[in-house]
């Protein structure tokens, strides 16, 4: 949807190996913001495949069935996504193992994604490293495999050992890769997207002032599109100056307030044009402009396409 230049524009080649019983909400909550990144950067910045150790079929914990694209020892890529769920420990085998050990030179990262950090750790490919599990599992984690530095964590990057604690982690570890990847507006266009903006990517959710002053921004950006603030009174709102909130916002997310709430207006109304059948002027007004004409030359400076042209491709 955006014509912006991205950070890195080659496309990345991402391997998900499922097992039985794998969490639907965390397959979901992985490949869901590729997808939506590649849509938004209107180009394939992330490609993925299903991958099982024999290439059959696997249900998901509540049924799903999902056909792999192949079998693991068929697989190559950039990244290797480890995603076991429920009854890890039945999967806590040798020929699993070996079959981690076999291919893990073929990629440059490898994640594990709710408890699939206990196979990574099995497969010796976590040693010394920092990492979590899902919580559930963290003790006994940590007393099996006294050689990792077990921590209560959302998600832990080491390096090139990526490892979180399940469904919702998984949202925001790949929406923080995201932005590493691509750039704070890029991640920040999916996180409204998905109606989440307020999560967002660890930058913008650090503990840290200027992590909490855009936090804070962001918040009331959210609240406003209709009747946007001018930046002062955004800056009075959340209790700083214009001079900080510019300054903190340049350093979290790489562009001006006034880039930012412009950005979350259109990106809103893309999603009206594109999902309702709300007039072009409501959605207009809905959006802060003044009027149809004003937002429809915004939108088309942005998107490339006019409203009328979006709902004509529907």
């Amino acid at each position: 949807m955006h014509s912006s230049e991205y950070i890195d524009a080659q496309t990345q080649h991402i391997d998900v190996l499922l097992f039985d019983a794998f969490s639907n909400h965390c397959l979901a909550n992985t490949v869901e913001p590729l997808r939506a990144a590649n849509g938004f950067a209107g180009r394939t910045l992330y490609s993925w495949r299903f991958c099982t150790l024999d290439g059959a079929h696997v249900h998901s914990s509540s049924g799903l069935q999902v056909a792999p694209h192949c079998a693991l020892d068929a697989a190559t890529g950039d990244t290797l996504y480890v995603m076991p769920s429920y009854g890890v420990r039945a999967l806590d085998q040798w020929a699993v193992v070996r079959a981690l050990r076999r291919v893990a030179g073929r990629y440059g990262v490898i994640g594990g994604f709710d408890t699939g950090p206990w196979l990574m750790a099995r497969a010796g490919l976590l040693d010394g490293s920092r990492a979590t599990i899902h919580w559930d599992e963290l003790t006994a984690f940590a007393e099996a495999f006294p050689h990792i530095d077990v921590q209560r964590a959302r998600y832990v990057i080491d390096g090139a050992r990526l490892t979180c604690s399940g469904a919702m982690a998984a949202f925001d570890l790949v929406l923080h890769l995201i932005s590493e990847r691509h750039g704070p507006l890029l991640a920040l266009d999916v996180a409204q997207l998905f109606m989440s903006a307020q999560a967002g990517p660890a930058r913008w959710q650090a503990p840290s002032r200027p992590g909490r002053t855009v936090s804070r921004a962001l918040a009331v950006m959210q609240e406003t599109l209709e009747h946007p603030l001018t930046i002062p009174a955004l800056a009075r709102r959340i209790g700083c100056t214009q001079k900080t909130l510019e300054q903190r916002m340049r350093a979290v997310m790489q562009a001006t307030p006034q880039a930012v709430y412009h950005r979350l207006r259109l990106n809103h109304a893309y999603q009206l044009v594109a999902d309702t059948d709300l007039p072009v002027s409501e959605i207009a007004g809905r959006c802060g402009y003044d009027n149809a004409s004003a937002m429809t030359r915004a939108f088309r400076t942005a998107f490339q396409v006019t409203p009328t042209g979006v709902r004509q491709g529907r």
